[in-house]
């Protein structure tokens, strides 16, 4: 157990803009907003997942949308916890406990705002270890957790509850209701017990966050390279560096979707990387070879200050380096690819896991 301050989301939220891999939202947003929640109602308490008991209730809560929406239609702040307020009225039993639906964007900052306002604790951990655009792509659906009931609310004030017969149904029909809602909606969902989140979840997932977040600050207040700091302490690979050429961006079915193409600098002048996102980037390419693809993490940072860009924010003539890491192993077998390997978005790609990948270089 620890207390969590309004200074400390800065790095949980850079962290998050780092294993988020270009998705789950801008970070300065659902920091500004959970910042905001913290100094208005006192610190939050953070609980490692073994300090729950087995039949505690846990719910995370998260932002649903389009992340390019985000950037005009600022959330007020109430909708999350109006979302999670109708979750445990329908339940009927008091929530425990919240946590991060996933560690990317404003998604890893957001549930602080939950827990300020109704005081209640935050677990260190998520259910992704890096962030995905749809619903049914977290760890504890590979074990038979199911999303609902779940609760949606807007800005407006609407919120709604919904049961569904699979995962991909929660993923279809809220994502319906979030575009009727204007792209963007708070959700609280995949309601679990104690024992639940320590056996599915992804542990410790915050204090990382955290760590990547201090890593970058200290690098550049010691005037060593942030990007090489960063690649250190995830444990990934430098793939490419260059010059952002073109960004191809379109909002479409409640996702921010495209491919930006970064022309090649240094070892790799001459060619051009090609990185597709759906929300979150999820391969990268040459007309020559692939260099990475999901589940492992692809993110992007800037050459000069290792901040962290999403895809929203990317525009032409950053110069970026682009980084991959592994991801959490569970993704890697046979039921965690055909929920979040490059078939389910449609890329003729075999997975290889990226060290693999580079190891054949």
């Amino acid at each position: 157990m620890r207390t969590i301050s309004a200074t400390t989301l800065d790095d949980i939220a850079l962290g998050a803009a780092v294993l988020g891999t270009g998705g789950g939202g801008d970070p300065y947003i659902g920091k500004l907003m959970s910042q905001s929640a913290l100094r208005a109602h006192g610190d939050v308490t953070m609980l490692d997942a073994a300090e729950l008991d087995d039949d505690d209730l846990v719910v995370p809560s998260a932002m649903m949308g389009a992340p390019t929406v985000m950037l005009e239609k600022i959330p007020r702040g109430s909708e999350i916890v109006s979302a999670f307020k109708a979750l445990e009225a329908y339940l009927g039993r008091p929530i425990r406990a919240t946590m991060s639906a996933e560690a990317g964007g404003l998604n890893s900052t957001t549930p602080f705002a939950v827990a300020a306002e109704l005081g209640i604790p935050i677990i260190d951990a998520d259910m992704m270890g890096r962030a995905y655009p749809e619903l049914q792509m977290c760890v504890p659906a590979l074990y038979g957790v199911t999303a609902t009931p779940m609760a949606i609310a807007d800005e407006k004030g609407n919120n709604a509850i919904i049961n569904t017969v699979s995962n991909k149904w929660t993923e279809t029909l809220a994502r319906t209701l979030t575009i009727d809602m204007g792209c963007v909606a708070m959700i609280a969902l995949y309601p679990m017990t104690g024992k639940q989140v320590k056996e599915y979840c992804c542990l410790g997932t915050i204090s990382i966050l955290e760590h990547i977040g201090v890593t970058i600050r200290a690098a550049r207040a010691e005037h060593r390279d942030p990007v090489e700091a960063v690649r250190e302490v995830t444990n990934g690979a430098i793939i490419w560096r260059g010059k952002v050429a073109d960004v191809e961006r379109r909002t479409e079915t409640g996702f921010a979707r495209g491919v930006a193409s970064i022309a090649g600098t240094g070892e790799h002048a001459g060619e051009t990387l090609r990185v597709d996102f759906q929300n979150e980037f999820l391969m990268a390419r040459t007309d020559r070879r692939v260099l990475a693809t999901t589940p492992d993490l692809i993110t992007m940072l800037d050459a000069e200050t290792g901040e962290p860009i999403t895809t929203e924010n990317l525009r032409y003539g950053f110069r970026v380096v682009v980084l991959a890491m592994p991801g959490d192993p569970r993704w890697r077998t046979p039921e965690g690819l055909a929920a979040v390997g490059p078939g389910y978005f449609g890329y003729d790609v075999e997975y290889i896991p990226v060290e693999d990948r580079l190891r054949g270089a």
